[in-house]
């Protein structure tokens, strides 16, 4: 078996097929492991969710902001963005929305295998692997639970927004969610007192990060533990770091999707197209 991990897709589905051509993907022996952000901005969001929802058992996802934004959209409490180009989704009848809203909330937002940890966005510098695991199910129960109880458009409502900012066990119900969905999905940037900063997303080799901002995972202690992530497609994947890789090398900014062999470290990368 080999195992693969790819950057945010975000519609991007030729060079996605393209790169698992490359490696002549299995999925009857071979895994792929998605960092999220399935769609959204690129040319078809539809054909990277078919082509992820077809490899079954073999695809490991986790949730981007992207694909949480495709909920709420699809749930009627976001407009549409004309930029996130996701036209063919909503142009499906409802029971096949209802389908792919269905499909969605069953991804999870922390994927692991013993050392090996995946999500969007990162791991918040101040919880352990096993605490973020805990946290992480926690919010998965909570949005399954909201879906089946048909309160989903209420969660994602209060899902929105920026606050609170640091971490506290003491949290509770939709802060304490909120938190946890933003540090997973949203985050780039932390103080050294635990704060989240959401809206800084340039490299921070830029002169116009503020000075008190780090990227999160140069706030984590090195680990036994390999957390891969995306979201951050500035950061083009430097990280600087062997215990955690980022794999968003902004393919639908025009850069290029990065397909990665585990535990080999070799990668694929396949040219996007300047599209946003």
């Amino acid at each position: 078996m080999a195992r693969y991990f790819v950057g945010d897709i975000q519609g991007c589905v030729r060079q996605l097929e393209t790169a698992l051509t490359q490696v002549n993907f299995d999925p009857h022996h071979d895994e792929l492991w998605c960092v999220g952000d399935i769609v959204g901005r690129g040319p078809d969001s539809l054909a990277s969710l078919q082509l992820l929802q077809q490899l079954g058992p073999a695809a490991r996802i986790t949730l981007g902001n992207h694909d949480l934004n495709l909920l709420a959209v699809l749930t009627g409490i976001r407009p549409a963005d004309p930029s996130d180009r996701l036209d063919c989704i909503l142009a499906l009848p409802e029971s096949a929305q209802y389908d792919w809203i269905d499909w969605l909330i069953k991804q999870p937002l922390l994927q692991r295998d013993g050392q090996l940890v995946m999500t969007h966005a990162g791991v918040y510098p101040w919880w352990s692997i096993d605490a973020a695991e805990g946290y992480a199910r926690e919010v998965e129960t909570a949005l399954q639970t909201a879906w089946q109880q048909q309160q989903l458009s209420e969660f994602l409502t209060n899902m929105y927004g920026n606050e609170p900012s640091c971490w506290t066990p003491t949290l509770r119900d939709m802060e304490r969610w909120r938190f946890i969905i933003n540090a997973f999905t949203r985050m780039r940037y932390c103080d050294e007192q635990g704060n989240l900063d959401l809206g800084v997303k340039t490299a921070p080799t830029a002169a116009s990060v503020p000075h008190h901002l780090k990227p999160w995972f140069t706030l984590r202690p090195v680990s036994s533990t390999t957390i891969i992530f995306g979201h951050w497609a500035a950061l083009m994947g430097a990280t600087h770091r062997t215990d955690i890789i980022g794999l968003d090398t902004g393919c639908v900014w025009g850069e290029y999707l990065t397909l990665m062999q585990w535990p080999s470290g070799h990668r694929i990368t396949v040219p996007g197209e300047q599209l946003v």
